[in-house]
Formats: structure tokens, sequence, C-alpha cells
């Protein structure tokens, strides 16, 4: 069989007092394709992000799918939210949807309402996968996403599952906002990618050597009624909290997890014209799911 040439062109950006600005030069880019199934969407997608850059001409092409898919993830991490090509939009949807097909998406029938308020659920597990109305993402002040290559904060892994859109969404709202995104305050972007049909961003409270004070608790508790009344304005009906600012932010996990069940009862037994009737409180590590099934059982 002939080889297929198939030419994709894109945009490259310009690098400018190291930092990337939205002046673009066009570049030609030919990927040859030995077949139409021998280069699939995660090699496309691949070949289109490594182009953009100079710096990442002399970068290996992985092997293997494991090795492409860590590279895909740290190239989407480190890309500043400048337009993207359509060619890589394909291809990347295309992988990001075969990644959440293989990972499988999980779906309020296969959470468990708490006994004591059924309007409860707890979900040990990745936020990632949940195919809810909302997710929340506990983001900060700049609201792009993790630019750290595959950190293991909630921020970078929402965001490298939903796509570059995500951050292409977040960096249209901060334009338009001109300052950084206040803390407890929340936007709401779509999910792109992710099984949820919206992300709400919120920034929660830094604590410094477990010195915690009555106005970083506020602005946890402002966190959460924030969330929630944005999925209302929105007339969402289920939403999955993560454990915000408990991670990085280092919020003490015990009072920060008193502090989200406590504001979700309070705002669900006094918003009688809410919409929202489920809410799950998602945790990743042991000690996180044993604070909050002392909470919730």
């Amino acid at each position: 069989m002939q080889p297929l040439r198939k030419t994709l062109r894109l945009s490259r950006p310009t690098f400018t007092n190291n930092l990337f600005k939205t002046t673009f030069v066009r570049r030609r880019v030919r990927l040859r394709l030995l077949s139409r199934t021998a280069m699939g969407a995660l090699d496309i997608a691949l070949h289109i992000l490594l182009s953009e850059n100079p710096a990442y001409r002399n970068i290996p092409f992985p092997d293997n799918t494991e090795e492409k898919r860590m590279l895909l993830r740290t190239l989407q991490n480190v890309r500043p939210p400048y337009p993207v090509n359509e060619d890589f939009l394909k291809a990347q949807d295309a992988e990001l949807q075969r990644q959440m097909a293989e990972k499988g998406i999980v779906a309020l029938s296969d959470i468990e309402p708490c006994r004591k308020d059924r309007r409860l659920r707890l979900w040990p597990g990745d936020i990632t996968r949940l195919q809810v109305d909302a997710i929340v993402n506990a983001a900060n002040s700049a609201l792009l996403g993790c630019f750290v290559p595959m950190h293991r904060c909630i921020d970078n892994a929402i965001h490298s599952a939903a796509g570059v859109q995500l951050r292409l969404a977040c960096d249209r709202l901060m334009q338009e906002q001109e300052h950084p995104e206040p803390t407890g305050r929340a936007k709401i972007t779509d999910g792109y990618n992710l099984p949820a049909r919206y992300v709400l961003h919120t920034v929660g409270p830094i604590v410094r050597n477990d010195v915690l004070t009555p106005k970083q608790e506020q602005e946890l508790a402002d966190c959460y009624n924030s969330c929630l009344a944005l999925a209302d304005a929105h007339g969402l009906q289920s939403i999955a909290f993560c454990c915000i600012s408990t991670g990085e932010f280092g919020f003490p996990k015990r009072r920060a997890a008193d502090i989200a069940v406590g504001t979700v009862r309070t705002y669900l037994d006094t918003i009688a014209s809410t919409h929202i009737n489920t809410v799950i409180f998602n945790v990743f590590k042991d000690d996180d799911l044993s604070i909050y099934r002392n909470l919730l059982s």
C-alpha cells in the first residue's frame, strides 16, 4: 500500500520575554501515515503539540501507549492558553474519550446515598470519572489549571482529562475579569471531555504552618456556598465536591470536612428553591475517606 501523506497546518507561538504571546506564525507540519489506522489520534495529537515549540524538537517520540499518554498530558499541562489547531482538538478529544472509556464512567446510580441523608453521597476515586451535572475543581487564583507536568493535584487531573479547551475557557473568563480570582468565589465552564457537563472552579484558602483562623474557615464555607449557588443559578441537580484546600493549600482535613458537610446541609435545608438534589463528597485518600465516613454515617 502506498503511504498516505497528510499535511496539517497549525499556528506556532512566538516567544517574547519568556511569555507566550498571542502572535503566531504559520507552520506546515507533514505527518506521514502508513495507512489510515497506522497513526491513531494519540500520535496525531502528539505530533501537533511537539511541532508547536522549537524547544521540543529533540524530544524522542515514545514507543508505547503509556509513555505517549504521559507525554500528551505533560504537553497539555505546560501549554499556555493560546489558540489551538482544529486537527489537534479532533485528535485530542478522540484520545481523551478513549482513555475515559478505559477508566470507566461512574453514574449516580453507581453510588449509594448516605443512610442519614439521602441527598448526600460519598465516593472514593477519580473525580474525573463522575457523570454528574458538575464537578468542583480546587483552583488557584490564576484559574488556568496546574502547569506542573504530571502533578498529582486535582486541578491538574481535571484539566488533563477535560483537554486544553478547559484552560482556554478559563483564560477567557480571566481576561474578562482582569484580576485574580478571589478566595471563596466560583466560576463555571463546560466539562468538555469529562463525563460531567460542567466544572465549577473555586479558590480555597491557603493555610500555612497548620495555623487556622476563623477567616479561613469562613472562606472555605464560602467556597461551598458559592459553588452551590452557581450550580443552582444554572439549574443543576447534581454536584460533586473534591476536598477543597486540603491538599496543596494545607487546610486541616478534619475541620475542612466538618465545614464541607455542615455548609452543604445548611444550604440544602435553607434554600427552598434549590434545584440540587444530590451532592457527592469525592475523596481520594484513605484518611479523607475515614473522616467523611464518620461524618456521614
